[in-house]
């Protein structure tokens, strides 16, 4: 593919897209321009052939895309060093959470044309989940950029306005299921098997829970009835997690995590 991407702020999330993109055998190191302040830590990606900078502007000189990575508090002197640097044959992305198109474009130009992304670090497997929205005056660039992130998941168009409750459910929802699976490897630990067994148990039981729910398409409690049997196990388990506050809790820290997500840019 010939399409040249510059990625400011190669961090986690920056990184990791690009990994995802160049499992997806569409795109070569040769297609990116990796930016970052401290350019140490992509001596690897130097290696194999990736071009990097510390310089933001020299990143974006030949990009047709490029990629917003910072973090939101770091947003505006990025925005201002790319300041009048930016065409409108460019197209923006920003995976900046919290950070509006208007935001954005506030300071590059009405004229450059911003589409919002918001992946998590499964993309890196080709396993994310993105959500993506925009304005009215560029819904014309949506297409491209569905197109780019289904390469390495899955993707959803939703409204600007449901960005920072995607965010929370989406991107910090990675660190919330995790932390379920760390839990429930530490109660096979407690009851038999060794840490390392009850790991790898756990981390299957879940992907084969999530994959149920998308192959077929249903809803949870279908596939909990399942295996729910009058005086079993089973249900003897999910109600001391549910008189525990198990739903409750897990809920309670999507919508905490929602409305933290929504003053990152404020905070700035």
């Amino acid at each position: 593919m010939k399409t040249k991407i510059a990625i400011i702020g190669a961090g986690n999330l920056g990184l990791s897209l690009v990994k995802g993109l160049v499992e997806s055998e569409q795109f070569q190191p040769y297609n990116f321009f990796l930016s970052r302040r401290n350019v140490a830590k992509l001596t690897s990606f130097k290696e194999n052939g990736f071009k990097v900078t510390s310089n933001n502007q020299e990143a974006i000189a030949d990009a047709d895309l490029v990629i917003l990575a910072v973090l939101p508090q770091k947003i505006d002197v990025v925005l201002e060093e790319l300041k009048g640097k930016i065409a409108p044959n460019q197209l923006i992305v920003s995976l900046v959470s919290g950070v509006k198109v208007l935001d954005i474009q506030q300071i590059l130009g009405d004229d450059i044309p911003v589409v919002r992304a918001m992946p998590n670090t499964a993309i890196a497997i080709r396993e994310s989940m993105t959500c993506i929205c925009t304005t009215a005056p560029n819904k014309n660039r949506i297409e491209e950029v569905t197109t780019l992130f289904e390469l390495v998941g899955a993707t959803v168009v939703i409204n600007e306005e449901q960005m920072t409750s995607a965010t929370a459910l989406c991107a910090c929802g990675i660190a919330f299921f995790l932390r379920a699976i760390r839990a429930a490897s530490q109660g096979g630990n407690e009851i038999d098997f060794h840490a390392n067994e009850a790991l790898k148990m756990a981390a299957q039981t879940a992907k084969g829970a999530a994959s149920l729910l998308i192959a077929n398409n249903s809803h949870p409690e279908d596939e909990i009835d399942k295996v729910t049997s009058p005086k079993g196990c089973t249900i003897a388990g999910l109600n001391e997690m549910e008189h525990n506050g198990f739903s409750s809790s897990f809920i309670k820290g999507i919508t905490v995590s929602a409305k933290q997500a929504g003053g990152l840019y404020k905070e700035n």
